[in-house]
């Protein structure tokens, strides 16, 4: 094992962590409305950053630790679970891509949600919203448990790099969102953008899933 196969595993983690959280989404439209308006930037990013340090670190500990108890079994399942559902959400980015819509981060997380609208937030609301479209998601769960069997499909100690290079992609993704958002609007208010965007995110993600599945 070189040092070449750390660097590697981690720029795996890091184009699956941005690969998966760079889409449009109730969290990543609060973030991106808070940014426009600059209200509690730090402590909204700070809060999307570090609890997805907790899933990702749960997600590999987690199906590393199946991996341990049904060691063959549980390669090949995870193998082709996570390949699946790779093509899969490959398939309904490029569908996105297809048909975009502009995002309006001045409705709020959920498509004009009253709550989340053209009103400030306070910071323990704005607090609270974040972890609520973090946490409540089911769609995170998912996310997470693909990560998980993606690093365990890399071996000890190799995991954890690709779990700290998905780590890293979380923190450069919501940064990149809130802090340089006031200069995205623009941009993301086309659907071309956002066509861009999902077809980038369509090809990974099918890349990836082909060689999860042809990885054995």
């Amino acid at each position: 094992m070189t040092f070449t196969d750390f660097i590697n595993s981690a720029g795996l983690g890091l184009a699956t962590g941005l690969a998966l959280i760079v889409a449009i989404g109730a969290q990543n439209a609060f973030v991106l409305r808070q940014g426009i308006r600059g209200e509690h930037i730090v402590p909204i990013v700070a809060v999307c950053a570090l609890s997805d340090a907790v899933l990702i670190a749960a997600g590999v500990l987690g199906t590393g630790a199946l991996s341990t108890a049904a060691p063959a079994a549980a390669v090949v399942v995870l193998r082709f679970v996570g390949a699946a559902f790779l093509v899969t959400y490959g398939l309904m980015a490029a569908r996105r891509a297809l048909r975009p819509q502009a995002l309006n981060p001045a409705d709020g997380p959920a498509n004009g949600d009253a709550a989340a609208g053209g009103t400030k937030h306070g910071l323990a609301a704005a607090i609270t919203t974040v972890l609520a479209l973090t946490w409540l998601n089911p769609h995170v769960y998912l996310d997470i448990a693909l990560l998980g069997s993606l690093a365990s499909a890399q071996g000890v100690p190799l995991q954890w790099w690709f779990g700290a290079g998905a780590m890293l992609g979380s923190i450069l993704w919501f940064c990149s969102l809130g802090f340089g958002a006031r200069f995205l609007r623009g941009f993301f208010a086309r659907p071309r953008s956002w066509r861009f965007l999902d077809g980038g995110i369509a090809v990974t993600m099918v890349a990836l899933g082909a060689g999860l599945a042809f990885s054995g």
